[in-house]
């Protein structure tokens, strides 16, 4: 497994993250362990996850809880990443989701003290709040960052304009900055090439994409007018579906099965190899219920990466995205 620098920072992540999200949550503390246990096994350094992530059956941020047990003696081998402010989450009886100081200084301890550990390796703030001066957001996180509880920041979901924001706030006032940015990305959802990632780029921050396989669709095993097993993740009703099953997405499919086809690959090998060819990306988060799938991602992560000519096509390809 590969490492990489995120963004301009010396922090380094493997090229292949894995997402929490399910933890403890979809799946039990046991199916739970044996995923993070082979993730570790495939070399992946880069946990991420959130305190609002494992919640689906009552455990409450039951996704850092399974990582705080399960990880034990490998936590100091491994770039552990949290998220705050989702606007699910509830803090305390008068204060739900967002970024003010007073959610972030209730977050932060919490969340070390269901990860098991004194510090963070990235702390991000999970979605814009604004409601709050972002240089309040980010004077309450350079604390956090001097105090050691945390070693480095980034954020989820922001625009290009509070990104910037954040980073010029963080230059005049001596504060920490971003150093990461995550954002859904992959073959079939480009928009975040048009401002999120030039502004990225101009700031040194690495992106980290979410949803990476557009829930599932470019795996490969979802095929045009066959059936979808009930339990699947794009069956009918539930949350992806009507967003990624599309008759527009089939069209792109069809066309880059054409070209994975032409050159002896698969979907899934396309969608990480071109997200890990793409400029600032450093890891690809793939969620994982099962050992099995971990591998499946690992493998296709590492075994091939695109030419200069093979992203161009891609990029052709999949314009429309």
């Amino acid at each position: 497994m590969k490492l990489r620098n995120l963004g301009s920072s010396n922090l380094l992540v493997s090229t292949i993250g894995i997402g929490c999200n399910a933890f403890n949550g979809r799946i039990d503390m046991a199916a739970s362990h044996k995923v993070v246990h082979a993730a570790l096994d495939a070399g992946i350094t880069l946990f991420d996850t959130s305190d609002s992530y494992g919640d689906d059956y009552g455990v409450l941020s039951g996704s850092e809880i399974c990582l705080g047990k399960v990880l034990g003696a490998q936590r100091k081998n491994v770039v552990l990443a949290t998220k705050f402010g989702n606007e699910r989450k509830v803090y305390d009886a008068n204060t739900k989701g967002g970024s003010s100081r007073r959610v972030i200084m209730i977050a932060v301890e919490a969340s070390l003290k269901r990860l098991n550990t004194d510090y963070i390796d990235l702390y991000q703030a999970h979605k814009p709040d604004p409601k709050v001066p972002i240089e309040e957001t980010m004077r309450a996180l350079d604390d956090l960052v001097k105090q050691g509880k945390v070693r480095h920041i980034g954020c989820s979901n922001y625009p290009a304009l509070r990104v910037v924001d954040a980073q010029w706030t963080a230059k005049h006032h001596n504060l920490t900055p971003f150093i990461s940015c995550q954002e859904e990305y992959s073959a079939l959802a480009r928009k975040v090439e048009r401002e999120i990632v030039p502004a990225m780029q101009a700031h040194g921050i690495g992106m980290l994409p979410y949803l990476p396989l557009a829930a599932g669709l470019l795996t490969g095993k979802y095929k045009r007018d066959v059936p979808v097993a009930a339990d699947a993740r794009l069956a009918p009703g539930k949350r992806w579906t009507a967003k990624f099953v599309t008759a527009q997405n089939w069209a792109l499919l069809d066309a880059l099965d054409h070209f994975c086809a032409a050159r002896n690959i698969t979907l899934l090998q396309l969608a990480f190899g071109w997200l890990l060819a793409r400029p600032t990306v450093a890891s690809v988060i793939a969620g994982a219920t099962k050992p099995e799938q971990v591998k499946s991602n690992v493998d296709a992560g590492t075994s091939w990466m695109p030419t200069a000519e093979e992203v161009a096509e891609i990029d052709r390809i999949t314009t429309i995205a």
